[in-house]
């Protein structure tokens, strides 16, 4: 199973776009992501740029609309994020109760959605999809 652990750090949506790290608390993530890669559970990895040098697409009345960060209307964020792959749910929240996570940081773990959970409708619906890169891993 694949899960993405979603980090959003809470005050983030309005960080400028020069933010700077903490050399401290990058060391110890950068020990937690080593940790992920030598147990085998770790896909990928990335950390993202503030909202404040991102763009928004909507599309009211299906019209595509573009706002440029930082979003007024933004509670939360996202500061970046790891893939994993590990047997269950629970094993996702353990991994991400060891995150060296501040007290103003929640990590969200969601399920990748695996084409086998589709009504076979569904899956021929998408038929030729699963070519593509990650598409449909089982």
């Amino acid at each position: 199973m694949r899960f993405m652990m979603l980090m959003i750090p809470l005050g983030y949506e309005s960080a400028s776009p020069d933010v700077q790290l903490d050399p401290d608390r990058v060391a110890a993530m950068m020990r937690y992501n080593q940790a992920l890669q030598d147990a085998g559970v770790l896909i990928t990895l990335e950390g993202l740029h503030p909202p404040s040098l991102g763009a928004r697409v909507s599309f009211p009345g299906g019209k595509p609309v573009v706002t440029d960060g930082p979003f007024a209307e933004a509670k939360e964020v996202l500061g970046g994020y790891w893939m994993i792959e590990v047997g269950s749910r629970e094993e996702a929240i353990a991994w991400a109760r060891q995150c060296p996570a501040s007290e103003n940081e929640i990590i969200e773990i969601r399920q990748v959605q695996e084409m086998s959970d589709f009504s076979d409708e569904v899956q021929q619906a998408a038929a030729g999809f699963s070519e593509l890169p990650h598409a449909g891993r089982a």
